[in-house]
């Protein structure tokens, strides 16, 4: 047979297969006919094409007067506002420590400043990025890892993981001797500059590398690139300061004489140097789509080189909740993070799974379990806040959670939200808490060797 038959028997059979796979007419007139265009089919069709599916789907039924009174929270003063940035991480982080430091100070208006560890923690993962590239020189550029390291070579995303370790190596300074810039509350713009830069420099590493520099040369290389990073971050965010004199200030008074400190001086003083913001604490982690009672760990998720991957345990929410119960009671704040979007009414700042009917509107219903949405992409972590209160009923178990939020005080209550329990256990996934509150059970299982996961697993994206 000639080579023309077994097209010709190619074409049709690659008809054939598109014909039982497709749309075909017989299939689509099966669904116009499926479709009744009833009075109140047009009213919902009306509705719809003029207006936002999510204020038309709101529950009129779930509008009533909230319950806003918590038998067991942390009380604090100010909210803070990351806007047009992916810094909540960060901004949970330094708040978590900012309640610490005005009890220490004995103050009730101060605020870290964000920037100047956010300049670091961008210096951090460009040399992140370009050591990884000279980590992977010898793999293929179809390579995964290759792949991810040029996909993500930089994000203002991140951890609870990178907060400690950026603390613990840089220090912290006061919000009013570094204080936020135009960039840092846009990052879109100067990112799109720094990430499009350090591909090139990533790209002249892997060339330099196949025309047989040694890896010392190629690390001199990435010095003197990062000398250009850190001119552009300095342009961008200002220079953090070395050392720095201040004073705290109550009512508007100098409460003592200004001291110089360094900023590592500054946070051992104001924060206390007896925990270690990573080994004391612990990230839980609740995410039913792997086996609970098991340690894990992400490769290359971290900010810093020399950095921690980020490491969690997973557990059941029955024994995740009353260690965050146990915290609170003792008047400690957490990092939490959640799916934020799912469910959210941004003008009460109420997270209920009862705030949107979006199944009467669309005809329709949405029944994947928590652990189904992960696995398909619908749900994960996308954003940080600090967990500060929680009330319960006479049996002790909880019926709503309070969390101080960073997108300015006029966002939701008042710049907090109030999530119930119900909703809690559906887009809840990480909580952040102290050994000393953890069961054996917990501090058990830190002892077996994490589970690795790679740095690209879905589940695991930045918190914004």
């Amino acid at each position: 047979m000639n080579r023309g038959f077994w097209t010709i028997l190619a074409l049709a059979t690659s008809t054939w297969v598109s014909a039982q796979s497709g749309i075909t007419p017989e299939v689509l007139q099966s669904l116009q006919g499926s479709y009744s265009a009833t009075p109140a089919e047009k009213a919902l069709r009306n509705a719809i094409s003029n207006g936002g599916i999510q204020s038309i789907a709101l529950n009129q039924e779930n509008t009533q007067a909230k319950d806003t009174h918590f038998e067991v929270e942390v009380k604090n003063t100010g909210i803070s506002n990351q806007q047009s940035s992916g810094r909540c991480w960060l901004f949970t982080g330094t708040n978590v420590l900012r309640n610490k430091a005005m009890k220490k100070l004995g103050i009730n208006d101060f605020f870290f400043s964000q920037v100047y560890l956010f300049f670091y923690d961008q210096l951090e993962k460009s040399n992140l990025f370009l050591q990884g590239i000279i980590d992977t020189r010898k793999q293929d550029w179809d390579d995964q890892m290759v792949r991810w390291l040029f996909q993500n070579p930089l994000s203002d995303g991140g951890t609870y993981a990178g907060v400690a370790d950026l603390v613990n190596k840089y220090g912290l300074v006061p919000q009013d001797v570094m204080a936020e810039t135009y960039n840092s509350n846009k990052t879109t713009e100067i990112d799109s500059h720094l990430k499009r830069k350090l591909r090139e420099f990533g790209v002249q590493l892997r060339e330099e590398s196949q025309s047989g520099k040694s890896e010392k040369e190629l690390t001199s290389m990435k010095v003197e690139q990062l000398k250009t990073i850190y001119h552009m971050l300095v342009l961008a965010y200002g220079q953090p300061p070395l050392s720095f004199t201040w004073a705290p200030k109550k009512d508007g008074k100098t409460l003592h004489e200004p001291k110089e400190y360094t900023p590592l001086e500054f946070y051992k003083e104001v924060c206390g140097s007896e925990e270690d913001l990573y080994g004391d604490y612990v990230m839980l982690m609740n995410d039913p789509s792997r086996p609970y009672n098991q340690v894990y760990e992400i490769d290359y998720d971290r900010h810093l080189y020399d950095g921690h991957n980020w490491l969690y345990v997973n557990l059941d929410l029955q024994d995740l909740k009353p260690l965050a119960i146990a915290s609170l009671k003792d008047s400690c704040q957490m990092y939490f993070s959640c799916d934020v979007g799912k469910c959210l009414n941004r003008e009460t700042g109420w997270l209920d799974l009862k705030n949107y009917d979006y199944e009467s509107l669309l005809g329709t219903t949405f029944g994947m379990t928590k652990s189904q949405r992960i696995l398909s992409f619908d749900s994960g972590s996308s954003h940080a806040m600090t967990l500060m209160a929680v009330d319960l009923d006479k049996e002790g178990n909880p019926t709503k959670w309070k969390v101080e939020n960073s997108w300015g005080a006029a966002s939701g209550a008042s710049g907090y939200m109030i999530m119930t329990d119900e909703w809690f256990n559906e887009y809840m996934f990480r909580v952040v808490i102290n050994r000393k509150y953890c069961s054996s059970q917990v501090t058990d299982l830190l002892k077996k060797k994490p589970i690795k996961l790679p740095a690209w697993d879905p589940m695991f994206a930045e918190e914004r």
